[in-house]
């Protein structure tokens, strides 16, 4: 559920190099930096000091998390390991001198829940032999040949990931970046070929249609069903994916609204990726790791209706709102609602029930009187319970036994 973004020293400047020259962040650059201050310059400045690989790994296993997806590389080339495809420009010539990726991924490996997953961007802003592959209307492939493959089969084989997220097609086709020869060196050839899986976004037009999983968009929740597996990559900040010095507290989202993401996205079939903006130097700071391990926390109660589930019949229930269903193949529904409601009762309308079979009990707690309902539903007492008594904060989840 924990995506990592490491390598910007602030917000803007990524999209201020790429042309996106808004007045704001043409007036902070000239009021912060000396003339001619190319992005480039941002690189030595980028040390991550303080990055402790070990740290990071120790939130995002109490996070609840089951995978983590480090951005390797963005749009603007700069690799988190040193690449010979990418020279002095990468984290091991030049800034923090480190393999970033190499740590992440060892200390990762000493965590037996979690498995490492890695981003990397097919193209390259400003390289200038992706440049004049564009300029030929992609009819040339030197990029994708020297620079784009290299990396992939570089990070495969010395990292071993599990799962590989690709990203940036520059609106060239998959024939360009060679798409389907590489994915079937993966899944054939490779040192994870039994492991590994991947998402839709492998070159123009085959994002959500084609891939082990469909992404679809940024921060994508279709609120329904989809008949492929599919995940929600979205930001606890709400407005950007690496670290903002200017954030304000508004800007974050709350943790009753990320487990609101998290369950409506599982009740249709999806998983979470929930993203983190390092700093510069190497931190999650600690609004971020707040809301990580606030998820555990809420996993460590109700994890039985997330983790090896699947999509129920019914998604959210047709009469209560805030109510969302998962269900696993020991034919138990869960049905996890959003707020707790002020008259000691909530209503699920969809469940079939039997007298003699059905049992209800709230995860974290006990067992709960019931009243059946016609034609289909039940009507569930709740405890009157202090706050201190509750099973968890934000959310709750009753398993039902006996019931379809």
């Amino acid at each position: 559920m924990s995506e990592c973004n490491a390598k910007y020293p602030n917000g803007p400047t990524k999209w201020y190099w790429q042309g996106q020259k808004l007045p704001s962040y043409v007036k902070f650059m000239e009021q912060n930096y000396p003339p001619g201050f190319t992005y480039a310059k941002f690189a030595p400045q980028f040390r991550a000091e303080f990055f402790d690989p070990k740290d990071w790994v120790d939130i995002f296993a109490s996070s609840g998390a089951k995978y983590i997806v480090l951005t390797t590389k963005h749009h603007e080339g700069f690799t988190l390991w040193g690449s010979k495809y990418s020279w002095m420009w990468n984290a091991v010539d030049v800034g923090p001198k480190r393999d970033l990726v190499d740590e992440i991924a060892t200390a990762l490996r000493a965590h037996s829940d979690l498995r490492l997953g890695l981003y990397h961007s097919l193209f390259e802003w400003f390289n200038p032999l992706y440049k004049a592959d564009a300029d030929k209307s992609f009819n040339t492939s030197v990029f994708p040949t020297t620079k784009t493959l290299p990396e992939l089969f570089e990070i495969v084989n010395k990292y071993k990931p599990e799962v590989l997220w690709s990203d940036g097609d520059g609106d060239a086709p998959d024939s360009y970046w060679n798409s389907t020869g590489f994915l079937a060196w993966l899944y054939n050839e490779s040192p994870v070929r039994d492991t590994v899986v991947t998402n839709d976004r492998w070159g123009c037009g085959t994002i959500c249609k084609h891939g082990g999983y469909y992404t679809c968009s940024d921060r994508y929740n279709p609120g329904h069903l989809l008949k492929h597996k599919w995940e929600n990559c979205m930001t606890i900040d709400k407005k950007s994916w690496g670290y903002r010095r200017d954030t304000n507290f508004s800007d974050f989202l709350t943790i009753e609204q990320l487990i609101a993401s998290l369950v409506e996205t599982v009740s249709c079939g999806g998983n979470l990726l929930l993203n983190v903006g390092p700093t510069h130097d190497g931190r999650i700071v600690p609004i971020f790791e707040e809301r990580l391990r606030q998820m555990g926390k809420w996993l460590k109660v109700n994890g039985e209706a997330i983790y090896n589930s699947s999509a129920w019949r019914v998604q959210n229930d047709t009469v209560t709102p805030g109510v969302w269903y998962t269900w696993n193949q020991k034919n138990t529904i869960y049905a996890i609602f959003l707020s707790w409601p002020a008259d000691g009762y909530i209503v699920l309308s969809d469940p079939v029930v039997s007298l003699s079979k059905t049992q209800v009990v709230m995860l974290g707690y006990q067992s709960l009187s019931w009243e059946s309902m016609k034609p289909t539903g039940l009507k569930v007492r709740l405890p009157q319970l202090a706050p201190s008594q509750m099973p968890c904060s934000w959310a709750w989840t009753l398993r039902l036994t006996g019931a379809v």
